[in-house]
């Protein structure tokens, strides 16, 4: 059981934190592009790649998107994104593992969608103001399935152009992406309502 604190208390425990917090910021000097990948089980990480999206791009910011999975999905994104001429959205894949059946079929794709990311990667290179983010969203179950080698896409991510930040999204992200990234989150399945057999809602889950 928690006990109330008293306001004088409560002050003196935020200005620590505060001055705890600015010795942070101070020290944060250094200024590039990072690489973030979101994985794990729980839900949400492409959610959270498409609104770092739609924040970079209300900063006037271009923003280079491949999707290795969706494949033919009508999913909310992809019309909501049609809005944002800042965003460039690409569809790679043929759909999950299961509905395609077919390993050469997903191999090619996610080699195809991977060559797209890489262009989006270096045209950054060569004009920094062409992307200032480029999401690579499922890629790490392109990597999963070994349709693509995770050596190397790390080299891609560790040769970034200095400007560019990069998100990689999917569960199961091997090691060695994991190495190379800047900032790793992974969501944890505390519960799901599909395990309880509800289906899937539009415009909450796709």
């Amino acid at each position: 059981m928690t006990h109330p604190i008293d306001d004088e208390t409560h002050r003196q425990q935020m200005q620590e934190m505060k001055r705890q917090q600015d010795e942070k910021v101070r020290a944060a000097d250094e200024k590039r592009g990072i690489v973030i990948v979101n994985t794990g089980d729980g839900k949400g990480k492409s959610t959270a790649a498409f609104g770092t999206a739609l924040r970079a791009a209300g900063h006037g910011y271009r923003v280079g998107l491949v999707q290795f999975v969706k494949g033919t999905w009508k999913t909310g994104e992809k019309e909501a994104l049609k809005r944002f001429p800042e965003i460039e959205h690409v569809v790679s894949g043929d759909g999950f593992t299961w509905d395609t059946q077919d390993r050469s079929q997903d191999i090619a794709s996610a080699r195809r969608g991977w060559e797209l990311g890489v262009t989006m990667i270096e045209a950054a290179r060569k004009d920094p103001e062409r992307y200032h983010l480029v999401i690579l969203d499922e890629l790490n179950i392109a990597l999963r399935y070994d349709y693509l080698p995770a050596d190397e896409v790390a080299a891609v991510l560790r040769n970034k152009p200095r400007e560019l930040s990069i998100m990689v999204t999917g569960r199961d992200a091997p090691q060695a992406v994991i190495d190379a990234a800047d900032t790793v989150t992974r969501m944890e399945n505390v519960k799901h309502a599909f395990d309880a057999g509800i289906k899937a809602r539009r415009g909450i889950d796709f």
